[in-house]
C-alpha cells in the first residue's frame, strides 16, 4: 500500500475520531457548564469558535481557485469540444433524475408513516428570503464581471467563464498551450494546498462538532423525533440504495468500493454542512481514489455542488407532508405532483443562494397553499439534518461523476478497483 493510500485510510479514521470526540465533549460542556460561564466565553465561543471559523474559511478559500483552475485545465485538454456538450447533457439529466427519485421517496415514506398526524406544536417565527426565478438564474449564467463572480463565489458564473476560457485555449494553438501549461502547474499547487488542509481537518471537525453539540444538546429532538428519524431514514435509503443501484446498472462498477472510498468526503460534508466547502476534498477523492479523469470531474463536481440537492429535496418532501399533517390539511394528487416538480426545478433554480434548503421549502409551501410559517416547526432540528443531507448531496455528485466518466471512458478501472485506494 502506498503512502498516499495509507494516508487516505488514516484520514477517514482521524476525522471520525475528531467528530465523535467533539460531539462528546460538547455534550459534556453543555451539561456541566453554566450558561455564560468562563467555559462558554473562553472555550465554546472563544477558542473553538476561532478554530471552527478558520477551518471553514480555509475550505472556502480553496473552492473558487480550485473550481476555476481545474475546469480550465479539463476543458482546455479536450481533443473533441463536442465531448463537453455530451458530458453536460448527461450530467444535468442524471442530476435531475436523482433529485426526482429523492423527492418521490420522501413523499412516499412521509405519506405512509404520517410524521405529523395528531401532532401539535408551537411554531417559531420564520421569515423566508425571496428565491430567484428560473429566468433570473438563466439570465445570470454569463458573468458581466468574472472577477466579481469569483469574489462573490457565484459558482454557475465561474463555471461558464472557466469553460469558455478553456475552450479558447484549446482553439488558440501554441499560445493556448503555453497558458494551459501554466494552469496545469497552478492546479498541481492547489491540489497540494488541499492535501495540506486535509492534514489538519480532524481538528477543525472537532471544533465544529463541539460547538454544535454544546449549543444544541439533545432536548431539541424530543418533540420532533418522528420527523427527524423519517428524514434521516430516507436520506440513508437514497444514499445507500439509490446511488449504488445507479452505479451498478448505469455505471457497471462496484458500489461497495465507491462507498468505501467516499468516507472521507462524506465526513467532511457532515462536519461542514456545505457542499461547496467540501468540494476540494470531494475532487481529491473522486480523481485520486476513484480514478475519474480531471476533464470530467472538474466539470461535473462543481456543477453538482451548485445544482444537485437530493438531500435538500428529501427534506422538502418530508417537511411539506409533515407541515400539512400538523395543520390538518390533506394534499391532493395534483399538489403532490407540484411538490415533485417544484423541488426538482428548485434544485437548479436557487443555486448559490444562502440557506437554500429553507428558501426552496418556502417556495414549495407557497405553491401548494401551505402556511410558510410552518417552517418554524422544523428549525430546531434542521442543523443536524442539514449536515446529513449535505453528505448525501456530495455522494450523489460523486456517483453521477463516476457514471458519466465511465460512459466517456474517463474512469480508470485499476484505480477504482484498487482497495488500497480507499479513503
Amino acid at each position: 500500500m502506498t503512502q498516499t493510500h495509507q494516508f487516505g485510510k488514516q484520514l477517514s479514521t482521524r476525522i471520525f475520531i475528531g467528530m465523535l470526540l467533539g460531539a462528546v465533549v460538547g455534550l459534556v460542556i453543555r451539561g456541566a457548564a453554566s450558561s455564560g460561564g468562563w467555559i462558554d466565553v473562553y472555550l465554546v465561543d472563544g477558542l473553538f469558535l476561532v478554530v471552527k471559523n478558520v477551518f471553514i474559511a480555509s475550505l472556502k478559500m480553496l473552492v473558487v481557485p480550485l473550481v476555476f483552475v481545474s475546469l480550465v485545465c479539463g476543458t482546455s485538454s479536450l481533443a473533441d469540444p463536442k465531448k463537453l456538450g455530451r458530458v453536460g447533457v448527461k450530467t444535468l439529466a442524471l442530476y435531475l433524475f436523482t433529485t426526482a427519485v429523492a423527492i418521490s421517496l420522501a413523499l412516499l415514506f412521509a405519506l405512509l408513516l404520517g410524521p405529523g398526524v395528531g401532532a401539535h406544536f408551537a411554531t417559531t417565527e420564520f421569515t423566508s428570503k425571496a428565491a430567484p426565478s428560473v429566468a433570473q438564474v438563466l439570465a445570470n449564467l454569463v458573468p458581466s464581471n468574472p472577477i466579481a463572480a469569483m469574489a462573490s463565489g457565484n459558482m454557475l458564473q465561474i463555471i461558464v467563464f472557466a469553460v469558455l476560457s478553456g475552450l479558447a485555449m484549446s482553439f488558440s494553438g501554441e499560445p493556448g498551450e503555453r497558458v494551459a501549461g501554466f494552469f496545469n502547474d497552478l492546479n498541481a499547487v492547489i491540489m497540494r494546498l488541499v492535501l495540506m488542509l486535509m492534514n489538519v481537518a480532524p481538528f477543525g471537525v472537532f471544533a465544529v462538532m463541539l460547538r454544535l453539540a454544546s449549543n444544541l444538546g439533545a432536548d431539541a429532538f424530543a418533540s420532533l423525533l418522528k420527523y427527524f428519524l423519517l428524514v434521516l431514514g430516507v436520506l440513508l435509503v437514497h444514499g445507500l440504495v439509490t446511488y449504488p443501484l445507479l452505479l451498478q446498472t448505469l455505471g457497471r462498477v462496484n458500489p461497495v468500493a465507491f462507498l468505501r472510498k467516499m468516507r472521507a468526503a462524506q465526513l467532511f460534508a457532515f462536519g461542514t454542512a456545505s457542499s461547496n466547502a467540501t468540494l476540494p476534498v470531494t475532487m481529491n477523492v473522486v480523481e485520486n481514489r476513484l480514478g475519474v479523469a480531471n476533464a470530467t470531474a472538474a466539470f461535473t463536481l462543481p456543477l453538482g455542488a451548485t445544482v444537485n440537492m437530493d438531500g435538500t429535496a428529501i427534506m422538502q418532501g418530508v417537511a411539506t407532508v409533515f407541515i400539512a399533517q400538523v395543520y390538518g390539511i390533506d394534499l391532493s394528487a395534483a399538489q403532490l405532483l407540484t411538490v415533485i416538480m417544484m423541488s426538482v426545478l428548485a434544485s437548479v433554480g436557487t443555486a448559490g443562494v444562502p440557506g437554500v434548503g429553507l428558501i426552496t421549502l418556502a417556495m414549495v409551501l407557497q405553491q401548494v397553499g401551505l402556511p410558510v410559517e410552518g417552517i418554524g416547526l422544523i428549525i430546531g432540528v434542521d442543523r443536524i439534518l442539514d449536515m446529513t443531507r449535505t453528505a448525501v448531496n456530495i455522494t450523489g455528485d460523486a456517483a453521477v461523476t463516476v457514471i458519466v466518466a465511465q460512459s466517456e471512458g474517463d474512469l480508470d478501472p485499476v484505480v477504482y478497483g484498487n482497495p488500497g485506494a480507499a479513503g
